[in-house]
């Protein structure tokens, strides 16, 4: 500043300080373009959901650890299920879109975290994405009828085979019980869903193939629940007496089995 106002060029400090804060007030709107920062550099985050909506090359990663999907695979399913989940507008506030919605459901199941700590990084409410939760369940339910499903004719045979071929004879899938954790039940036995690691959740059973595609899901019941308890209460078991889904001959395994 000395050096201008020696060369006469001098300019007033109360104007200096304008143009300044103008420049940074340009800087911190976005008035100017900046190239998209490299896949290696952290991004600022205004949430989840807002990161989950950049188009950059750091997206694909992102949402498979956000969402355990790709970005293709997110929107085949939200396209498929928006037209069940519009929301219809009102006087108040502007509607959740079906994928935010959907993207939301598929975060907490993917995360497991509970709704108070997922809401945040979605900026719904509470009550929002309780409802967003259960209409994404219905929806899913209503579009992908058959897609857990038994399998049966030539795709049992392909099951069969490929176990059969690691030396699991007449094995249809592989079964185990995981837990979903949950907020503390407000209006029943808190010990009841309390499991083995002392956190709140309930039980889910499913069985997958060698290619890991669901078969077969049984879920609800608290925490607490053995996983032979949750076999002899589940469907799967009583079509399994009934015999509707082991029909092949029996096989001698090694041991006496």
């Amino acid at each position: 500043m000395t050096a201008l106002q020696s060369s006469g060029e001098g300019l007033d400090l109360a104007t200096v300080s304008d143009v300044v804060l103008q420049v940074c007030y340009a800087l911190g709107s976005d008035a100017f373009p900046r190239a998209t920062p490299h896949w290696w550099m952290k991004r600022r985050t205004g949430g989840t959901w807002e990161d989950l909506r950049q188009t950059d090359d750091a997206t694909d990663k992102y949402f498979r650890d956000k969402l355990r999907m790709s970005p293709c695979v997110f929107r085949e399913i939200a396209e498929t299920l928006s037209p069940y989940l519009q929301r219809r507008v009102t006087f108040y506030r502007e509607p959740l879109q079906p994928d935010h919605i959907v993207e939301y459901a598929l975060y907490r199941w993917a995360s497991g975290e509970t709704y108070d700590n997922g809401t945040c990084s979605f900026g719904i409410g509470r009550a929002s994405d309780i409802t967003a939760v259960r209409d994404v369940t219905a929806t899913l339910l209503a579009a992908y009828p058959d897609k857990i499903s038994w399998p049966t004719g030539l795709q049992k045979a392909v099951v069969l085979r490929a176990f059969a071929d690691k030396g699991f004879p007449n094995c249809h899938g592989c079964i185990d019980c995981t837990h979903i954790y949950v907020d503390k039940p407000a209006n029943a036995n808190g010990e009841d869903y309390c499991d083995r690691k002392r956190r709140f959740s309930v039980q889910a059973q499913v069985v997958v193939d060698l290619n890991l595609r669901v078969l077969d899901t049984f879920v609800g019941y608290p925490g607490s629940v053995h996983d032979m308890r949750m076999l002899h209460l589940s469907r799967l078991w009583e079509r399994a007496k009934r015999g509707e889904l082991f029909t092949g001959p029996h096989v001698m395994l090694p041991f006496g089995v």
